[in-house]
């Protein structure tokens, strides 16, 4: 069985992010989506409401699971028993950070693979910085992030 994970902080879930999701879970048996829970950090959705939103936005797709996690993502992908690791990549910088990242997480977990999806052109500009700021003046997210998370996110910001 092929079992990958796609981490991510999801704050918010975007449209990039939910196109990834689809594309990666027609690739493998199951997908984990692991919500990241990053203590230094201070989120604008706590890690429960972004695995809700998950949840919800996922419904539709039989073969994934959501999940939040903290700490390293190789532990992560242990207690998942997964063997695939699903990034996104939106640009050059990306590719450069993830590589990194993938090299060294090889090194601690060898079996370890990481597998990379190129953003469809529409969302290769689209991330969750720019969605939190676009709702945070009230701007027009419709075109971001599914109806849902555009709900949530007018309530965060009200």
């Amino acid at each position: 069985m092929r079992i990958a994970v796609y981490p991510g902080s999801f704050d918010p879930v975007t449209n990039g992010h939910v196109d990834i999701i689809k594309r990666a879970a027609k690739m493998v048996d199951h997908l984990v989506i692991g919500v990241l829970h990053n203590s230094s950090k201070t989120p604008l959705f706590s890690a429960e409401e972004r695995v809700n939103m998950l949840s919800e936005v996922c419904q539709g797709i039989p073969n994934v699971e959501i999940r939040h996690f903290e700490g390293l993502l190789v532990d992560f992908v242990m207690e998942c028993n997964a063997t695939i690791v699903v990034r996104g990549l939106r640009a050059v910088t990306d590719f450069e950070y993830e590589l990194q990242w993938a090299q060294s997480n090889r090194i601690v977990c060898p079996q370890m693979d990481t597998m990379f999806l190129v953003t469809n052109v529409q969302y290769s500009y689209l991330s969750s910085s720019v969605v939190r700021e676009y709702a945070s003046h009230r701007g027009d997210i419709s075109p971001f992030v599914p109806p849902l998370v555009a709900e949530r996110l007018k309530e965060k910001y009200n």
